[in-house]
């Protein structure tokens, strides 16, 4: 059997679409931890972003940190959150996390330090206060490349989140585990298959909210 074949298989076994170990369960739990790691990392990265971005310092100390983010193991960290934690989420949202830190910061600081000077000049030259700076001038023309850390994060999340399979837990990963322990290599193939739709699922959904959120100017601009 080939590639297809075996999901093929996978799909069509109807045993695979309901209960406890269904596709829909998995998959509504795969959604859970990459929404719940996606929000509380860019509740760490996006305001640290966005300050030391709109103040200039700090530049070299981030570079620093999503380096070292970055060159941590995913799963090496579960393995050691799981040995100090135990069971649980938590092991597996310290990784995740660490995984999507970096880019949703990086990308931030580099976004809104990319801004034209000029309009935010004219701004302060107005009188405008700080805040309303960042949030009124530099934000939205920095939007663009804002959300594209946010959606590289959440790539990085959904593909790195079948790691909750090895420490109990449910999602798409649990498929690719259990088929491995079980020589069922369709049920392995299945679920590579299904995180891989997730993460293409993903890419749309951030087009969405960019083609939504960021205005026809910043766009052209963008493309220009």
């Amino acid at each position: 059997m080939n590639v297809l074949d075996f999901a093929r298989a996978f799909f069509a076994d109807s045993a695979h679409w309901h209960g406890y170990d269904g596709i829909p369960t998995r998959f509504a739990e795969h959604i859970g931890y990459c929404l719940e790691a996606l929000a509380i990392a860019a509740v760490i990265g996006l305001p640290v972003g966005l300050l030391t971005g709109h103040t200039g310092r700090g530049g070299n100390a981030l570079a620093l940190l999503a380096t070292a983010g970055r060159a941590l193991p995913s799963f090496g960290l579960l393995v050691l959150m799981f040995i100090w934690i135990g069971l649980g989420l938590l092991p597996v949202m310290i990784p995740l996390v660490v995984l999507a830190v970096p880019p949703i910061l990086v990308t931030t600081y580099e976004a809104v330090r990319s801004v034209d000077p000029s309009p935010v000049d004219a701004a302060r030259g107005m009188g405008m206060p700080e805040a309303r700076v960042l949030f009124q001038v530099e934000v939205p023309v920095a939007l663009p490349l804002i959300l594209s850390g946010l959606r590289t994060a959440a790539v990085q999340i959904v593909s790195t989140a079948t790691i909750a399979a090895y420490v109990s837990l449910g999602g798409l990963g649990r498929y690719i585990i259990d088929g491995l322990y079980q020589k069922d290599y369709a049920k392995v193939v299945g679920g590579a298959a299904l995180v891989a739709g997730l993460a293409l699922v993903t890419l749309a959904v951030f087009w969405a909210v960019a083609r939504l959120t960021v205005s026809p100017g910043v766009r052209r601009g963008g493309r220009s």
